[in-house]
């Protein structure tokens, strides 16, 4: 049995993101047929909530409809000790810790994206409250 580190493991999956044509179709049919809560939209981003793990829809026509690939976020207390632990075990990541959202009440969202063994895409993310 595998035994999973302590320090600065990735927590609980915290959003799953999938690729769609078109965002208000796309939009829609998550929140009126599936009866999923819409967070929040921004341009060709939308966000809901599906029983506590967030569900982020991005509009493209790069790898949308069946064959695009969802990316796993993991959601994390420190994202910038994570990557670097996870880098320290190898973990290639294709970029920084960034900033992607402030939301109105002042609290950040935070992401940097990784791939599995097999090159398939996954994230941490984590959710920040600035001092002061």
């Amino acid at each position: 049995m595998m035994e999973t580190p302590a320090t600065h493991a990735v927590g609980p999956i915290g959003q799953i993101s999938r690729r769609v044509p078109e965002i208000e179709t796309a939009g829609r049919w998550y929140r009126d047929i599936l009866g999923l809560t819409h967070l929040s939209t921004y341009g060709d981003l939308a966000f809901f909530d599906a029983g506590g793990i967030r569900l982020f829809l991005t509009a493209t026509d790069e790898g949308a409809g069946p064959s695009g690939e969802s990316v796993l976020n993991f959601r994390v207390d420190d994202i910038h000790g994570t990557h670097r632990t996870l880098s320290s075990r190898g973990v290639a990541f294709t970029d920084a810790p960034h900033l992607i959202h402030r939301h109105e009440d002042g609290l950040e969202e935070w992401m940097v994206f990784f791939t599995d063994p097999e090159g398939r895409p996954l994230a941490l993310m984590s959710q920040v409250r600035p001092a002061g």
